[in-house]
């Protein structure tokens, strides 16, 4: 996502402190923990081949060789395939020059995979001149946990560069990080394309700022109340929708899940997760992590902690209010939030975790924000592709071309008609042949016109 990364920063990430924080110590102070007073100490029965749920409309792709034999992707489809332990897999975008692209590549360890910090993946866009337009790694860090890796690779037109601005055929190239230790085994991949088309009037280029990294205005601590249990999905396309409020899940070790928030023009989000208290016993690294992610599927913040025992409680770090300039900014935080839509919160309890507390499940509290009013957004010169994740608009703001929802024309689904203050939530997380989940909110139309989706 954003501008070419530097490589030097796969090693900083592997060897950063992730997942740790000041309790860090506490592994020194507390023994082994007694495993007669917690029980069974499998693994959770939810294997690493089932952390993560691929959608059932993924189409099967083979990775080329080189781009000689690189197959399409098609903004608006996903697409399943999988990455070797070794050597680089190639597939083809073709793109036109005023539309930025945009490919969410998640690779998930197979089941009984051993993984170390520093095992990875690195995704970059080529044009057809062998010209970067972007390079992005993930690695698994301090959990070494086979949990979901999710890098986003992009294709940007701007005035600000010159690589990269033609129409023709573009490459992914999704390379495999090989940590010292791992298990040698393929990794699956699912592949999901995304295109943005072009505004009809340009916009200023000068992003708005960073967030105060101090700043309270958009923590979740005031969000109070009645937790409302709500299982999380088992991957982007079954994610489970939540607005504003407080949530209870159930999360065994190894389980990874997915929740969507709709997140207007202007409004900015915040989270927290709290893993609730067991015994004392033995210090786990990166035990919970919690990721954002945009309507794209492109990482924006991510977040952790070790777990002795104790509740422990996560923040996200402040990401600024959606707005478009947003991508014209030097952080990926405030990068990733250049566009309305559904952002994903994404949730891993480490396999560490069953090693030392059992198989579970352990109870996880998720405190959602959303501050601030949805406004109109920009007007864009056609739909994204899928339209879906990127379609939200306020109350009276959809009413005409590209008034704050992504795509012109008709508007993309635009707001209800009338002045009501209440307006609805439409999610389609289907399992088997399709369940619908409606919700009232008191600010949004949210449309999401996914297929039904099989739940894992």
């Amino acid at each position: 996502m954003g501008q070419t990364a530097s490589l030097a920063a796969e090693g900083a990430r592997a060897a950063g402190s992730y997942g740790l924080d000041a309790d860090s110590s506490a592994a020194g102070s507390y023994g082994l923990s007694d495993r007669s007073a917690v029980g069974s100490y499998g693994l959770s029965d939810r294997s690493a081949a089932e952390s993560y749920g691929f959608s059932p409309d993924d189409q099967p792709v083979d990775g080329a060789a080189g781009t000689g034999d690189a197959e399409l992707l098609v903004p608006g489809k996903t697409y399943k395939s999988s990455l070797p332990a070794d050597g680089d897999v190639y597939y083809r975008l073709d793109l036109d020059d005023t539309s930025d692209a945009y490919v969410s590549v998640t690779a998930v360890p197979r089941a009984g995979a051993t993984v170390t910090a520093s095992d990875g993946i690195r995704v970059t866009v080529q044009d057809a001149d062998s010209r970067n337009c972007s390079i992005e790694s993930d690695l698994v860090r301090a959990g070494r946990s086979p949990r979901p890796l999710v890098v986003s690779g992009t294709r940007e037109i701007s005035p600000r560069r010159t690589a990269c601005q033609d129409d023709g055929s573009y490459y992914v190239i999704v390379h495999r990080i090989a940590g010292t230790g791992g298990t040698p085994d393929d990794w699956d991949l699912e592949l999901a394309p995304f295109l943005e088309p072009r505004l009809e009037k340009a916009v200023g280029t000068t992003p708005p700022g960073s967030p105060d990294q101090d700043s309270d205005s958009a923590s979740p601590g005031g969000v109070t109340g009645a937790a409302t249990p709500r299982s999380g999905g088992a991957g982007f396309g079954s994610a489970a929708p939540v607005e504003q409020g407080v949530w209870r899940a159930d999360i065994s070790p190894g389980q990874t899940l997915f929740y969507a928030v709709p997140v207007g023009w202007g409004q900015r989000l915040g989270a927290t997760a709290e893993l609730g208290s067991t015994i004392r016993g033995a210090y786990v690294g990166g035990a919970l992590t919690m990721s954002l992610y945009n309507p794209a599927r492109g990482p924006v913040a991510d977040v952790g902690f070790g777990y002795s025992g104790g509740q422990k409680t996560v923040a996200l770090r402040p990401v600024p209010p959606v707005d478009y300039a947003n991508r014209y900014d030097s952080s990926d935080a405030v990068r990733g939030t250049r566009f309305a839509g559904s952002y994903y919160l994404v949730l891993h309890l480490s396999e560490q975790m069953g090693e030392e507390y059992g198989a579970g499940p352990f109870g996880v509290t998720l405190r959602v924000r959303v501050d601030g009013s949805a406004e109109a957004g920009p007007a864009y010169d056609g739909r994204f592709q899928p339209p879906g994740p990127f379609e939200v608009a306020a109350q009276g703001q959809g009413q005409g071309p590209g008034a704050g929802v992504a795509g012109g024309g008709d508007g993309g689904g635009g707001g209800a008609a009338g002045g009501d203050a209440v307006m609805t939530v439409v999610a389609v997380a289907g399992i088997g042949g399709g369940t619908v989940l409606l919700g009232v909110l008191g600010v949004w139309t949210v449309v999401a016109r996914r297929r039904a989706r099989g739940a894992v």
